[in-house]
């Protein structure tokens, strides 16, 4: 995963240092530091580069190799290079604009942003500056190199049909386009010697037309083998392909594994699978049945950097899966910082994982039993604290019960049962069916209150919206016999849109209603573009249309031009947003020396940010 913390001149800074070797503490056998880039002269990325010239650029390294091998895991750093799409994690996108932007052909980017062909002397000058690096790199500590040849980065880019439309000995035949990747890796091999591990990252297939197949992966692999001793098979581009590389939670878990399997076939190295890989007992399976040799983790690694200790220790129940909801990549691109829906330490790793002791033991009363709530007693426990949780519902997890409906969503409904499993091992009493009220709170009398009681549907005052054929989304999982086959979503933001993508795919006609011109814009960046794909798929969008009336025929709806039509359903899912339980809130303020008020119960939000305010609110106490 992409540094964060990069310093102006590209060294590693501490926060990321932490980040990496939390993962190696958490027991993975290796860990990969990246983006090196090695040439900044053809590549001004924002990202980390090894220079000497650059002062602490070695120090850095060094002191990031040695955090990781210090817990037994083999510190490898990804050596890169962007080509044509330098800059792309720049968050001043004019200065990205402004850069000199190399590739193997000259072309237009479809952005508009010229891109110049690579001269034989600059290719040359790339293919030292690998080697000088990898030389750095094992000066600093690190015992493998990884070669990132894949995701439509400059070596991927030489590979590729598509991109690469030279006609001397660097294009044409596909042996051509695998010479820079062969003297890239004999340069590496040069500046680190024999004996040294060097991994190769490729594509196994570009997926999508005009890239090259996975015949042609296999032929790649093949060119490529004598000059390396580990073979890492991912998939598709970042610019054409998003959600292919990084399987959004539409995608089958392990859908990419297909490639490696076939790959292994032709090759006698070692081989290495990745992509939306959480469970461990997948990932026995895929090395069992001899589809790859090495699986990898990435976004599973920043849900739970503890995962692969868990599974060694029996543990497999304990883990806190990824829900493959982007955040972390969103964040990434917004801020350059991390975050992590299911992860409230993302990032901020320099702070220490071990919770403290509280000096002073104190009661606590936490008021729901959503994300939220589960989090912080489970945080406040650990801290020693007496913990009680209350959940006025039969069943803990607030707004996460509803996505057992969703199979696509299903391991957030998972996170619930994750989330109290914690929280009673760590000590927290919890009752069901028990609303906190003010003369409950004042009957504990505890030292501190946590108010995590969520949010509630909005049902506007719309004629016709409490009607026999009206599912509130939120209960949708209890009410699923209701709906019929032709179904108007009514509400086209994130919860509204996941509805209605799920409908879809069981094969109901599905009509979805926004009063906004554009859907899901809570969605965030990264799942938004893969969520408005699915929902072109599988429902009729009407945006721009205001709810006048639900019937039992449909809605009847206000278009753009003022005139009145109806978008016809025999079931209609509300689906308007939600609303903080302020009264709640207001009744509880003054019930405890110490009260905090997280997640929907202070803004409706994310879960991200009611489990993160959980974890600070119990810190706090």
């Amino acid at each position: 995963m992409g540094g964060t913390d990069i310093t102006n001149d590209g060294c590693i800074g501490p926060k990321s240092t932490a980040f990496y070797e939390l993962r190696g503490k958490g027991g993975a056998g290796a860990v990969t530091v990246s983006e090196c880039m090695v040439h900044p002269k053809t590549d001004g990325s924002h990202a980390y580069h090894l220079d000497t010239s650059i002062l602490n650029s070695l120090a850095s390294a060094t002191y990031t190799a040695d955090a990781i091998r210090r817990h037994g895991a083999i510190a490898s750093i990804e050596l890169s290079h962007s080509g044509m799409y330098a800059g792309t994690y720049m968050t001043d996108k004019s200065r990205q604009k402004s850069m000199h932007q190399w590739g193997p052909s000259d072309t237009v980017r479809p952005d508009g942003i010229e891109v110049k062909a690579l001269t034989k002397e600059l290719i040359d000058e790339i293919v030292a500056s690998y080697k000088e690096t990898a030389s750095l790199a094992k000066r600093a500590g690190f015992e493998m190199i990884m070669v990132h040849g894949g995701h439509g980065w400059l070596i991927n880019q030489f590979l590729s049909p598509y991109f690469n439309k030279r006609t001397d000995e660097y294009g044409g035949s596909l042996e051509n386009r695998c010479r820079f990747a062969m003297e890239v890796l004999k340069a590496v091999r040069e500046g680190v010697g024999p004996g040294f591990p060097i991994e190769f990252r490729m594509s196994g297939s570009e997926l999508f037309e005009g890239g090259y197949t996975l015949e042609d992966g296999v032929e790649i692999a093949k060119f490529l083998e004598p000059y390396i001793d580990l073979l890492h098979v991912s998939a598709g581009t970042y610019q054409r392909g998003f959600g292919d590389t990084h399987p959004s939670m539409f995608k089958e878990h392990g859908c990419n594994v297909y490639l490696a399997a076939e790959i292994k076939k032709h090759v006698s190295i070692p081989v290495a699978t990745i992509g939306g890989l959480n469970d461990p007992a997948q990932m026995e399976q895929i090395i069992a049945e001899g589809k790859a040799d090495i699986v990898y983790m990435a976004r599973a690694l920043l849900a739970d950097p503890f995962l692969p200790r868990k599974v060694m220790e029996n543990r497999d129940q304990e883990i806190v899966k990824c829900l493959r909801c982007f955040t972390c990549m969103a964040e990434r691109a917004a801020t350059s910082t991390r975050r992590c829906t299911v992860n409230p330490l993302i990032g901020r790793e320099i702070e220490g994982d071990e919770i403290q002791p509280a000096p002073v033991k104190k009661k606590v009363l936490v008021a729901g039993g959503g994300p939220g709530g589960l989090y912080a007693a489970y945080t406040a426990a650990r801290r020693g604290h007496q913990v009680i949780l209350c959940e006025k519902e039969e069943e803990l997890g607030g707004i996460l019960k509803s996505e057992q409906a969703l199979p696509f969503k299903h391991e957030m409904y998972e996170l619930a049962g994750t989330y109290e499993l914690l929280a009673r091992q760590a000590g927290v009493e919890i009752h069901t069916s028990t609303a906190v009220t003010k003369e409950y709170a004042e009957k504990e009398n505890a030292d501190a209150l946590i108010i995590a009681a969520g949010s509630r549907p909005l049902v506007p005052p719309i004629p016709g919206l409490n009607g026999e054929n009206v599912v509130i989304v939120n209960n949708y999982y209890k009410e699923k016999e209701k709906v019929g086959d032709e179904v108007v979503v009514f509400g086209g933001g994130l919860a509204g849109c996941e509805c209605a993508i799920h409908l879809g795919m069981e094969g109901k006609k599905v009509r979805l209603v926004e009063m906004r011109e554009v859907l899901a814009p809570d969605a965030n960046v990264r799942h938004r573009p893969l969520l408005l794909k699915e929902i072109d798929k599988y429902a009729e969008i009407y945006t721009g249309y205001k709810g006048l009336e639900v019937t039992a025929e449909g809605v009847w709806c206000e278009n753009k031009e003022g005139e009145k039509v109806l978008v016809p359903g025999s079931t209609v899912i509300c689906a308007l947003g939600q609303r903080s339980r302020t009264d709640i809130v207001d009744e509880l303020r003054d019930c405890a020396p110490y009260v905090a008020v997280i997640g929907d119960a202070s803004k409706v939000s994310t879960i991200t940010n009611a489990v993160y305010w959980g974890y600070h609110a119990a810190l706090d106490i």
